[in-house]
């Protein structure tokens, strides 16, 4: 009987949290289509960009509703904070508001910014644009700070820092930290083999060394000091201070409070909250703060956007994420990213095409596909790369053929060459799992890749066969494309990852550029300079937030896939033209 009241009382209580998680659902869901409708802007006010709870990515997306899901807040009413605008959107909405009266100035807010460094280079070329076409100023407000933070705030006419908080970052230069996990795998007993072609090429290391090669401590200094050298020129160059003082500052850890930073001319002044307030609403020409009438900048770049009629396109292709076989959502997936390519194609009105790329690489095989599929549209339309953040091994791949590339300075790109992993567990097997292991085979080899046993002399070569044969490949598709000899390409690929500031002068990108300056490209080599008479058409459409339950509520979601593939990077015999590393600014 007891058992039976168990059982009920379990059943009642899955129908009760079944029940709490729909209503929860139900209520996003309603929240989320109240928040899809059109703002509502007033006439006069200040466009104010928080990236404290805004990230700028590739496209605009509707929040993922159970990101950071709090329950409480359906009580509360409290929103998640988290929102993601397209870089382009973004800029569109600053370029409008310059010409808009209605505008007073721009407010800055970079504290705790969720944004990648070359997503903030692009959103800072727009407000210095701002700056300079529209006579309005942008002003920011610090609390704390961190290179990155400071790096967009000081594109701002005035820069005003609390005085109430010590700098508890402050800037401390670019800083990256290589993690190396080849001695805990071998204390356990597992064995990663690493196949490349690529002095250059790091990404195996992470599993096979216990510290960088010289090779791969030299290309990663590099990438940071040639970050470093982006940041801080337009840093000196906006505070009307050297270069060499600048890095004597933060050599000598001389910026660690805020009356520092105003010492050294980092700011402009110190003010409280009260003070903030004050100086904001004059320059709003009000009498109270109260009376501001903000606008976000998402909301502006929806309420300001209006549907182009035009006929003629310029489609925007975006390849974010992973290159992956198959046909998932999260990546760019070989088999639905090439239907992409094919579909603007095939499409009479889409005149020229602009692939904005932020991606690592991943499988040669859905690269060669996507490369195939832009192969075939470059025959009937101009088609010119955007690089974001990334555009390196398979990144590079699919787009060194364009007919222009632009590149942001912070760009990571490049990584011509080739890595293969083969684990071997035998030793984990036995010593620490105490497994035995038997192979029955029908020939020779055939468990060469069980990771059951180390590669022996003959499999190792054939891999390493395979390892060549893309490597050629890649070198010769990138000197076709780019009209280098392929000697040069060898010199300058083995792996090797350049920033878009030094891949400009060994060939790799044509012109240091943002998005926008590829889409006016486009409209050129389109036969239209006016960028204005074009609509702009993007592929893949972005998920909604309803399509975002429904593949939550379908069960396998793309995150499988993305376990999946993370695995498979570890036990597949394939060569994957990779680049794992994770540049942060500190």
């Amino acid at each position: 009987m007891k058992d039976f009241i168990k059982m009920v009382l379990a059943v009642i209580c899955g129908v009760f949290i079944a029940g709490v998680i729909c209503l929860f659902l139900f209520f996003g869901m309603l929240g989320s289509l109240a928040a899809s409708s059109k703002p509502l802007l007033p006439k006069s006010g200040v466009l104010r960009i928080d990236l404290a709870s805004l990230a700028i990515g590739e496209q605009t997306k509707e929040a993922n509703p159970l990101e950071d899901f709090d329950p409480t807040s359906l009580l509360t009413g409290s929103k998640s904070s988290g929102r993601t605008i397209g870089i382009l959107d973004a800029v569109q909405a600053i370029d409008e508001a310059a010409e808009d009266p209605g505008v007073k100035y721009i407010y800055l807010r970079p504290c705790g910014n969720l944004s990648g460094v070359s997503a903030l280079e692009e959103l800072r070329v727009a407000l210095d644009r701002f700056r300079t076409t529209s006579g309005k100023p942008v002003i920011a407000y610090l609390e704390s700070f961190t290179t990155q933070e400071y790096y967009i705030a000081s594109v701002a006419d005035k820069i005003y820092l609390s005085s109430n908080v010590g700098v508890e970052a402050g800037i401390n230069g670019i800083g990256t930290q290589m993690l190396f996990f080849g001695d805990l795998l071998k204390k356990y007993g597992i064995n990663v083999q690493l196949i490349r072609h690529g002095k250059y090429k790091s990404a195996g290391e992470t599993y096979t060394r216990g510290n960088s090669s010289p090779e791969n401590r030299e290309q990663y200094q590099r990438m940071v000091d040639s970050i470093w050298e982006t940041l801080g020129d337009k840093i000196a160059e906006s505070r009307g201070i050297s270069r060499a003082d600048l890095d004597a500052l933060i050599d000598g850890l001389k910026l660690r409070s805020p009356q520092d930073c105003f010492a050294y001319g980092l700011v402009d002044e110190l003010v409280n909250a009260e003070q903030l307030e004050d100086k904001l609403t004059t320059m709003a020409v009000l009498e109270e703060y109260k009376d501001i009438k903000w606008m976000s900048l998402p909301d502006y770049a929806e309420a300001s956007k209006v549907p182009s009629k035009a006929r003629k396109k310029i489609a925007i292709i975006y390849a974010e994420g992973e290159i992956v076989e198959g046909s998932s959502k999260g990546n760019i997936a070989g088999d639905r990213f090439a239907a992409l390519v094919d579909k603007a194609r095939a499409d009479s009105t889409v005149k020229a095409v602009v692939l904005r790329v932020n991606s690592p690489g991943g499988s040669v095989t859905a690269s060669e596909k996507i490369k195939q599929a832009l192969d075939r549209l470059q025959q009937d339309k101009p088609l010119i790369a955007s690089y974001g953040s990334m555009a390196a091994s398979g990144g590079y791949w699919i787009t060194n053929n364009c007919d222009k590339i632009f590149s942001d300075a912070t760009t990571l790109t490049g990584s011509i060459g080739v890595f293969g992993l083969v684990p071997d567990i035998s030793k984990a097997a036995k010593e620490v799992a105490h497994i035995g292991i038997e192979a029955v085979t029908s020939h020779k080899h055939g468990d060469m890749l069980s990771m059951m046993r180390p590669l022996d002399a003959s499999e190792y070569n054939y891999m390493l066969a395979g390892i060549e044969d893309v490597y050629d490949r890649f070198t010769t598709i990138v000197s076709e494309g780019r009209g280098i000899p392929k000697e040069t390409v060898d010199a300058i690929g083995q792996g090797r990852v350049w920033t878009g500031a030094d891949a400009i002068g060994i060939n790799l990108v044509d012109e240091i550029g943002t998005l926008q300056d590829a889409l006016r490209y486009a409209a050129v080599a389109a036969g239209d300079e006016d960028l204005s008479a074009w609509r702009i058409v993007s592929y893949p459409t972005p998920p909604s937030a309803m399509e975002q339950y429904m593949s939550l509520l379908g069960g396998k979601n793309d995150d499988d896939n993305a376990i999946i593939a993370a695995f498979n990077r570890l036990t597949s015999p394939k060569a994957y033209a990779r680049l794992d590393n994770d540049i942060r600014i500190r």
